[in-house]
């Protein structure tokens, strides 16, 4: 029982001593430019409104963007229940 120790442990010094005698290089990928999508005007704030309508705005934004993320959510639930039932069913 002690003879697969000492095999783990050679191997274990084997794959160090291979992991050493590389030389890597890592490149760091560059960072994607992004394009500034204007989503319902809050990218620029309305200086000329009050602002309740930009607090308006951004809360009726958010509260879309939430609902949105509900509908995906529970639209993924269903569709992976409906691939697993006929599995739970054999």
């Amino acid at each position: 029982m002690h003879d697969w120790k000492s095999e783990l442990d050679a191997l274990v010094a084997e794959t160090m001593a291979f992991a050493k005698s590389l030389e890597v290089e890592i490149e760091l990928p560059r960072p994607q430019r992004k394009e500034m999508v204007e989503r319902g005007g809050l990218s620029v704030p309305d200086h000329a409104g009050s602002e309740r309508d930009e607090i308006r705005k951004r809360v009726e934004s958010f509260k879309a963007h939430q609902e949105r993320f509900i509908r995906e959510r529970e639209e993924y639930a269903d569709s992976l229940l409906r691939r697993i039932r006929p599995i739970t069913k054999s």
